[in-house]
């Protein structure tokens, strides 16, 4: 399988709208960089994680996130549903991927083993340099079911945003045309088909992490997907930690991150 044109293609820059969507990512980059830039943290004075995820993404075209679905209303728009939440949190994906949720759990993890309280990471300069042997990097990890995992990760976010079902079978089969339409060999295709079609199970979910470090990433991944306000949504997650069997002072500091990066998201970029 081609993990890199998968995420490209359907986690990252999809379509002919790079110039329009670089214009509105450097905006925000800005943004962040200047809301960032006065405050402190692990290397002291920072110009923000996110905005340093922001320019990444846009210099290479690679791991930008959910950006075919969060903003140009590709793929995963019918799984991020109009949910004001559940967007804000896909375009916190779109802007980092899955080395923002790697980056922002390690930060958690590592705060937790070190029985410190709960802080923001989200504007941290060194999300994307976690240590290679810290068990939080997902293209060097493979999950209990020898997958990438990043695919992994993929496939929770996927299962955490279809969780109050709104998913109908009229969404099932557009979604099927879109994955048709995509530039991906079978293969990929063949992967996306089954993670959209899967329920939304919270223990199968669970019991492809391998390690805590991989449960906390997978929880973080999900907690970005839902709507935080859905009751139901909630639920899934406080599930799916059970079945991860994370320890709740964990969960809360993972719980911190999304929130942080959420609210830092809402303040530098309306949801449309």
């Amino acid at each position: 399988m081609d993990i890199g044109k998968l995420l490209s293609d359907v986690l990252g820059n999809s379509g002919g709208g790079r110039s329009t969507m670089s214009g509105k990512l450097g905006g925000i980059a800005d943004s962040l960089a200047n809301k960032g830039g006065n405050t402190s943290g692990d290397t002291g004075g920072k110009s923000g994680g996110l905005a340093n995820m922001v320019g990444n993404s846009l210099g290479s075209g690679v791991g930008g996130g959910l950006v075919g679905g969060a903003i140009s209303g590709g793929l995963m728009s019918a799984v991020l549903g109009s949910k004001k939440g559940r967007k804000m949190g896909g375009k916190v994906l779109a802007y980092g991927g899955t080395a923002l949720v790697a980056g922002l759990a390690y930060k958690a993890w590592r705060d937790y083993k070190n029985n410190a309280s709960p802080k923001d990471h989200s504007q941290d300069s060194d999300l994307d340099h976690v240590p290679a042997d810290s068990g939080f990097s997902p293209e060097l990890e493979r999950s209990r079911d020898n997958a990438d995992f990043r695919l992994t990760l993929i496939r929770a976010m996927i299962a955490a945003a279809k969780s109050d079902g709104h998913i109908d079978q009229t969404e099932h089969k557009r979604i099927a045309k879109q994955i048709e339409a995509l530039n991906l060999g079978p293969n990929e295709k063949a992967f996306l088909f089954d993670a959209f079609s899967a329920d939304s199970d919270p223990m199968q979910t669970a019991k492809l992490a391998r390690t805590q470090e991989q449960a906390a990433e997978i929880y973080l991944a999900s907690c970005l997907a839902i709507d935080p306000d859905d009751p139901e949504e909630e639920r899934y997650l406080e599930r799916l930690g059970d079945c991860l069997d994370l320890a709740m002072d964990l969960r809360r500091h993972l719980d911190h991150q999304a929130i942080s990066v959420r609210q830092n998201m809402l303040e530098t970029t309306p949801v449309s």
